[in-house]
């Protein structure tokens, strides 16, 4: 497992000796590598003992940021100990989504899942706040692609969108993951952020982040984040690092 690039390990030093903290992250993809099917995508091993060692840290918050609805996040992660849970991009916020939006998510339901019956290895997934196309598992990757495009076309333009990688989302609220980094931000006191994301969601949160924190995207792509690692081995080497800075 190698150690994070000089320049990340310097911005993370910095970050260390500022207090509150916020160690916030995207699970699929970041602190789990991503699956085919969303119930067996499994922590990297060894980061739910990491994420314990830096939540144990007076001053230091550990949160988990996902467009996954909470329950899921929680019993798919298996993750314990002092962490906060903020699911469906932030409209779950530390519990289930306020307010009774399940009419309009059915609704949504209803109008994208003839779509994807007629697609085969496409799959919908209704969320607590949105509904989701994913074609990670469609062969044909042009008729996935022309899925993506129809269930785009297919739905209100007022709501939502939130594209990502071999998925097209769409939510009932206006909540993102960047306004819900912030609001946790704020409501801790926080001093330092550092962030982990490795999907199109996760540039709302590397945006609403100030210059002095420390964005991180995991794998390829475009980003606004300050620095890269590969994957969820390097995101736990990195994890690793930073609870030693702590230690």
């Amino acid at each position: 497992m190698s150690a994070p690039p000089p320049e990340l390990g310097v911005a993370l030093a910095a970050l260390a000796g500022r207090r509150p903290l916020l160690v916030a992250s995207d699970y699929d993809g970041v602190l789990a590598p991503l699956a085919d099917v969303p119930s067996e995508a499994v922590p990297e091993p060894g980061t739910g003992e990491v994420l314990e060692r830096l939540s144990a840290v007076p001053g230091v918050t550990v949160a988990l940021v996902s467009g996954r609805g909470l329950a899921d996040l929680r019993a798919t992660s298996g993750f314990t100990g002092e962490l906060r849970w903020i699911g469906s991009h932030g409209a779950e916020f530390d519990g289930p989504l306020a307010g009774d939006l399940a009419g309009r998510r059915d609704e949504l339901t209803a109008r994208l899942e003839p779509l994807v019956t007629g697609t085969p290895g496409a799959r919908l997934e209704i969320k607590p706040a949105s509904v989701a196309v994913h074609v990670r598992q469609v062969p044909d990757r042009s008729a996935a692609a022309a899925l993506l495009e129809r269930a785009r076309a297919a739905v209100d333009p007022s709501l939502t969108m939130k594209p990502g990688k071999d998925v097209f989302e769409v939510a009932v609220t206006d909540a993102d993951k960047g306004s819900a980094v912030r609001r946790l931000a704020a409501e801790i006191g926080a001093r330092g952020v550092l962030y982990l994301g490795d999907d199109v969601t996760d540039e709302d949160a590397f945006r609403a982040l100030g210059p002095d924190d420390v964005t991180v995207k995991v794998g390829d792509g475009e980003t606004v984040a300050a620095h890269r690692v590969a994957d969820p081995a390097a995101v736990r080497a990195l994890l690793e690092q930073l609870a030693d800075l702590l230690g």
